[in-house]
């Protein structure tokens, strides 16, 4: 079973997940960074790299958050046809708004909520498709990746940059233990919500890393290209292709 924030509760992960996300909101930035040791932002810088190859792309951004990724890609020089940025949390849009004003990209950055798992967007419309820690909190990962392959257009890529577990000595047990004892407590103390906090790290545990991730890619159509651990494993970059047909 799909582990769930809040375990004692009723709704489906989902619907859990949405509530959590506007509850902690206001602190998810400050929680991010402890939850990435502070280079959650080299990692993005990389996606943004990769995306900035094509020319002139429609880019939709989902499970946006805050909008950190959507504003860095509507930022690439040239400059992206649009970028399109989703999330299901309406407190997190909220602050991805306030950060796109200050940036002056209310003309550049199309907010919508909207769920990943059934994205508002016609058939083959995008020339990329980006997730920065976002899939391991669908509630249905496979329809989620479905969605995303049907509003990609035939060779479009799809990257997704997803929290990992190192596996090398020492990093492997120092990193279980920062994630299992120190994290939750950080956590839950500065965000004020405890569950939240121990649920995060466990949906990193639990989530299908590696080639079992790209077995979940290949499901659904798309075609591995790439996997590029970052940081001695700590998050990892999928890269994906959607067929030509």
């Amino acid at each position: 079973m799909s582990v769930k924030p809040y375990a004692q509760q009723e709704g489906t992960k989902k619907e859990q997940v949405t509530a959590m996300f506007n509850r902690i909101a206001p602190k998810y930035d400050l929680l991010n960074r402890l939850l990435s040791f502070g280079i959650d932002k080299i990692w993005r810088r990389r996606v943004v790299k990769l995306i900035s190859q094509k020319r002139s792309p429609i880019v939709l951004d989902v499970a946006t958050g805050t909008g950190d990724l959507a504003i860095a890609l509507a930022e690439i020089k040239p400059k992206p046809t649009a970028v399109y940025a989703v999330d299901i949390s309406s407190g997190m849009l909220d602050l991805a708004g306030k950060k796109v004003l200050k940036k002056g990209l209310q003309h550049a950055i199309v907010l919508k909520e909207a769920d990943s798992e059934s994205l508002p967007f016609s058939n083959n419309y995008f020339d990329a498709i980006t997730v920065a820690f976002g899939v391991r909190n669908f509630g249905d990962l496979n329809q989620g990746l479905s969605e995303m392959y049907r509003v990609l257009k035939p060779g479009g890529t799809l990257i997704v940059l997803e929290f990992s577990k190192p596996s090398a000595f020492p990093m492997k047990q120092l990193y279980s233990f920062y994630f299992s004892q120190i994290l939750p407590r950080w956590g839950g103390w500065i965000s004020k919500d405890k569950e939240a906090y121990s649920y995060l790290p466990a949906s990193v545990f639990q989530f299908p890393e590696g080639q079992k991730f790209d077995d979940e890619i290949q499901r659904v159509g798309l075609v591995p290209v790439r996997r590029w651990r970052q940081s001695g494993g700590i998050a990892t970059i999928y890269v994906s292709e959607k067929p030509l047909q």
